[in-house]
């Protein structure tokens, strides 16, 4: 979920930025409108997308973890307190995250609720005229111009020829519905209060109203007098961020900026293109990254239940249709090899294909001839220096991993370290990043691997090639 909501905000991100370079000076401003009311959605639907042409144009690069490195304590030991964690027994957790999204929503709501509340005492007042399509409503000792869907608020304090000017202008709102764009942004902002670019979408979708409405009162009104209705006007509003105000402290000046400027140039309308670099860029971002495992249990899990569907699709193995094959191949795709060869299943032949990178790396797993670690040179099968690099590399951790931070840093129990890596096509090792609970941990682990000797490089194809490899540290600070 976190990786989601962080994909979102980045590409709504980018969306603003193109939107503040290269459109918000146009005068497309049906354009802009379309623009700013689509991208937000496109941001929360393409994390969602994976397409198997972009994953297969461009591979990810897979890391296959390495047995777990025990520091501090014995295999044995860690697997006896994790099995005494049993749900039975471990103490109900407050998720405080949830719990702080939970308040946010609940304060986004109530606050507006309280714009409808505001809103509803303006509708107290009786119309002055009601139409089939609109209604006006005048508001005793107040200069407020204003819209709310088919409403229009006027004070009852504004002159004739304001009225006009105004009135000409709150009906651009009423007939383009400029109300549901709002709504929609304020149901944003209460699902993702969070989310600080919302916000921004809403003040740049309230100024593009404006400017559409200014466009069309500027068609049948000279446009010095219309200035000077804007400047001689009182300011005199309610703070509701879901009506169209005519008076707008913070957008006068933009407006009146925008009223002068020349009409852009049709070829201008190629800016709109940019979208379209922009989404097969997330699109390939999305499909090529994967969401990092939190454990081997976790990917074993997820191995074991790939495993179990084959399996159900093959029933007795027999009459397969050409849909059941095809389902077969899609998940296989995505088994690594060490799973399927836990797999036989009536004589049928399976075949995996193995994939490297376009950089030319290979996971640990499917490597023909892996990296050999000094000291593993003299084993003759493959099989035997992987063993051997696993059993070195796991020595090496152990023996320059410095056990005195449990104590320096204050740590209890058990804590956990991943740190990614890759051994060169030259044989060094290139550090490719860690995470670990805390900064200390992670720095030390980093630390560690970069003193991993250089080694005999991993050959795939008869080639040298890249090896990747995902190390997991268990630290056993004691109580």
């Amino acid at each position: 979920m976190l990786q989601y909501i962080l994909q979102t905000i980045a590409f709504q991100l980018l969306f603003l930025l193109v939107y503040e370079l290269f459109l918000k000076k146009e005068t497309f401003f049906t354009y802009n409108r379309a623009y700013l009311l689509l991208t937000p959605v496109l941001a929360l639907l393409l994390p969602l997308l994976k397409i198997p042409a972009l994953q297969a144009a461009i591979p990810a690069e897979t890391f296959v973890m390495l047995p777990e490195v025990i520091i501090g304590g014995n295999s044995a030991e860690i697997a006896s307190r994790d099995l005494a964690a049993t749900p039975s027994q471990v103490t109900p957790v407050i998720n405080w995250w949830l719990l702080i999204y939970g308040g946010g929503f609940l304060f986004s709501l109530g606050f507006f609720f309280n714009k409808f509340r505001i809103l509803r005492q303006l509708f107290a007042h009786k119309p002055v005229m009601t139409t089939a399509e609109m209604k006006i409503v005048e508001v005793p000792n107040s200069r407020l111009a204003c819209t709310f869907y088919n409403t229009i608020f006027l004070g009852a304090q504004l002159s004739e020829k304001e009225r006009e000017q105004i009135l000409s202008h709150e009906l651009v709102h009423l007939k383009q519905r400029h109300t549901l764009d709002l709504l929609f942004f304020e149901v944003l902002r209460i699902v993702f209060w969070f989310n600080p670019l919302i916000y921004i979408y809403q003040s740049r979708i309230t100024a593009l109203h404006e400017y559409l409405a200014d466009a069309g009162v500027v068609k049948n009104v000279k446009k010095q007098e219309y200035f000077q209705q804007l400047l001689n006007s009182a300011f005199n509003t309610e703070d509701i961020s879901f009506i169209n105000q005519f008076f707008n402290h913070s957008i006068i000046k933009k407006r009146i900026v925008m009223l002068q400027k020349t009409k852009s140039k049709s070829t201008s309308k190629f800016k709109f293109l940019i979208l379209l670099p922009l989404m097969l860029a997330m699109l390939t971002y999305v499909s090529c990254s994967e969401d990092p495992a939190t454990s081997q249990e976790e990917k074993e899990l997820t191995a074991q239940e790939k495993i179990e569907k084959i399996e159900a699709i093959f029933g007795d193995g027999t009459n397969l249709t050409s849909e059941e094959r095809e389902e077969i191949k899609a998940i296989l795709k995505t088994v690594s090899p060490q799973d399927l060869e836990k797999y036989s299943k009536r004589g049928e032949n399976v075949q995996v294909q193995k994939t490297s990178s376009s950089m030319g790396d290979v996971p640990f797993a499917v490597i023909e001839e892996v990296p050999v670690f000094p000291g593993c040179e003299g084993l003759g099968s493959n099989e035997e220096r992987k063993n051997c690099m696993s059993e070195k590399v796991s020595e090496f951790v152990q023996s320059n991993f410095n056990t005195s931070l449990g104590k320096e840093l204050g740590l209890k129990g058990i804590n956990r370290v991943y740190v990614q890596f890759k051994i060169q096509k030259d044989g060094n090792v290139e550090l490719l990043g860690a995470r670990a609970a805390h900064p200390a941990l992670q720095e030390e682990a980093e630390r560690v691997v970069n003193l991993l000797p250089q080694m005999t490089p991993g050959k795939q194809k008869g080639q040298e090639v890249g090896v990747l490899y995902t190390l997991p540290i268990t630290f056993n600070a004691g109580e």
